[in-house]
């Protein structure tokens, strides 16, 4: 059984190692430090912690400012504050001068179950992967998570990191490399091949399990950084199977199936999306009572697979 981890936690305790180690690092939060976990900044290196109240555009702006004086801030917020109270900061103070200004999206997609569709960013990958210079991560896992903290420090310019509000069950290994830009395969399959992101990946492992029972064998493959696309190994992993799979806790419209759509749309290759199905989300008793609702199970990763195979 794999261990089971919080984001959150992996996140904030490797940004705080990396700060020790870089002075140049500055985090910023809008309110939401003690749940987005730049908290352990706050503590540990006060004089590098900005507190900005419930003032995202402010925040952004000013984490421009400070990339503009050499720093490496990272500005921290549920992803759907992050991205759309701070919209026009982020696409004309940050994207547009190519800034290196580190966006972390807390508490995203459906992850924060209970305060529903104001709290719940739906849409957050298909808006950052549409602004120009914008690299968008959505880690798998804690063991990615760290990972991607040290990889994004030592990229020059703006990246969106998202990240899970709850423990997810650890996918990856220690020793697995993490490159920007680069998709990993984490199942071998002939028959289907699954592009998953973020939840999903472990949903679509599950749903594998499943269909080897039925005769259809699946290849699963983490899609850790969707923008910029590794539009080679996608094609690779795509053109020797009889469909494609897609599965994100997104809009289906213009995040991650939009993506591999776009690269396949000249492969004829048959694709089902799996993924929010274009409506917001609602408060629930509790994240798997979310999950199921909107149909983000191996069930319907299943029920996808037996279409394309049939």
């Amino acid at each position: 059984m794999r261990q089971k981890e919080n984001l959150r936690e992996a996140y904030g305790k490797e940004l705080l190692k990396c700060a020790k180690e870089n002075n140049k690092i500055i985090a910023l939060d809008a309110d939401l430090c003690g749940s987005t976990k730049s908290i352990y900044i706050e503590k540990k290196i006060p004089e590098r912690f900005f507190e900005m109240g419930i003032a995202e555009q402010n925040m952004t702006s000013t984490a421009a400012g400070l990339a503009l004086v050499g720093k490496i801030p990272f500005v921290h917020s549920f992803a759907v504050f992050a991205v759309g109270q701070a919209y026009n900061q982020i696409r004309q103070g940050i994207a547009l001068p190519k800034l290196n200004v580190k966006i972390i999206g807390s508490s995203c997609g459906l992850s924060d179950f209970g305060d529903g569709a104001t709290h719940q960013s739906v849409e957050d990958i298909s808006i950052m992967r549409a602004i120009p210079n914008m690299v968008v991560i959505v880690p798998v896992d804690a063991i990615e998570t760290r990972k991607v903290v040290r990889a994004v420090i030592k990229y020059n310019g703006p990246v969106y990191i998202r990240i899970n509000r709850n423990d997810l069950t650890n996918v990856t290994n220690e020793e697995d490399p993490f490159e920007i830009g680069k998709i990993s395969k984490v199942a071998e399959g002939s028959d289907i091949t699954i592009f998953a992101c973020g939840i999903m990946v472990s949903q679509a492992l599950e749903a594998r399990k499943t269909l080897l029972k039925m005769g259809i064998s699946t290849r699963v493959v983490n899609v850790s950084t969707i923008k910029p696309l590794d539009v080679e190994n996608v094609k690779k992993f795509a053109k020797d199977v009889k469909g494609v799979i897609t599965a994100e806790e997104n809009n289906i419209l213009g995040g991650l199936g939009g993506a591999i759509t776009e690269v396949l749309s000249e492969e004829l290759i048959k694709i089902k999306k799996v993924g929010i199905n274009d409506e917001f989300g609602q408060s629930a008793n509790c994240y798997d009572d979310l999950i199921n609702y909107y149909g983000l199970t191996p069930e319907n990763i299943v029920n996808a697979a037996r279409e394309l195979v049939s």
